[in-house]
């Protein structure tokens, strides 16, 4: 047998076992963008800890390698992943009884970069997906990595059928090509598409309450008609969240009566009813 065959074999095999204990959730959600620097890794975070809120077992798989940041985000970046005695990877338990798999989980320190080709990366997610014990649950959600590239292509056909998406994207020039980019990926991978998040969408001044489109015109309205999905949700900017960040704590838990945490869990709640439906 050559070594290009046994390394498709050895593939298959991890493909067939990942796509196994993936199916073990319920509902499955990537979120998904058609570039970086639109707060995706921040909406997993966050609408996984909505949806536990809410009395679901969730699970958050950081599939972003090379810019891991749910642990920070959910605050336990000092916390690192373990085998079990049959050799596979743990979930580190989250903020709400969050199962959360990371790459910078992996590492002695968050700061160390993963200098991996594209290939390589794919066939760590791969390799990843399989060794986890994922147990059981309701939700598994998926930060994406950005882009339409071999990591992104190797998650989507990773996962069992009737797995979802959520576009997110930022109001400024580039949203309808991102926006475009993103739904035909979910289109040709074979995921249903639940719809948009925009993220940043404007800012809300705290003494006067006027409203200001600081990152560019809100497209989020005619996109979503354009490609007949739903608009799910328009995210403001807000200064609790950077706070948050800085102090390693989730922002979800640390201002809960913000309007960003009521729009994040009305997000949830959207979520629910279109899947448990």
């Amino acid at each position: 047998m050559s070594s290009a065959q046994q390394h498709f074999n050895v593939a298959s095999l991890f493909q067939e076992r990942a796509r196994r204990r993936l199916s073990n959730y319920k509902y499955r959600v990537l979120v998904i963008s058609g570039k970086g620097g639109v707060g995706k890794s921040f909406i997993s975070s966050m609408l996984a800890l909505a949806l536990a809120e809410r009395g679901r077992k969730v699970a958050l798989f950081d599939a972003d390698i090379y810019g891991s940041s749910a642990p920070l985000l959910l605050g336990v970046q000092g916390v690192r992943h373990y085998l079990d005695e049959e050799g596979d990877i743990l979930p580190v338990e989250g903020p709400l009884g969050v199962k959360l798999v990371a790459v910078n989980l992996m590492l002695d320190t968050p700061d160390i970069p993963v200098v991996w080709r594209g290939p390589l990366v794919a066939r760590a997610i791969l390799e990843l997906a399989a060794r986890v014990k994922w147990g059981e649950g309701d939700y598994l959600i998926v930060d994406m990595p950005p882009g339409t590239g071999d990591v992104a292509i190797t998650i989507a056909q990773l996962m069992p059928p009737e797995t979802h998406a959520i576009v997110v994207t930022a109001p400024n020039a580039l949203s309808e090509v991102v926006v475009s980019k993103a739904i035909n990926f979910a289109k040709s991978t074979g995921l249903k598409l639940l719809g948009i998040v925009e993220n940043m969408s404007y800012f809300k001044c705290p003494h006067c309450g006027r409203e200001t489109s600081i990152m560019g015109k809100s497209s989020g309205e005619l996109l979503a008609s354009k490609y007949g999905v739903a608009l799910l949700a328009k995210i403001p900017l807000a200064p609790e969240v950077n706070t948050a960040v800085d102090e390693s704590t989730p922002y979800l838990l640390a201002d809960k009566n913000g309007e960003v945490a009521r729009i994040i869990r009305e997000l949830a709640h959207t979520v629910i009813r279109l899947l448990e439906k």
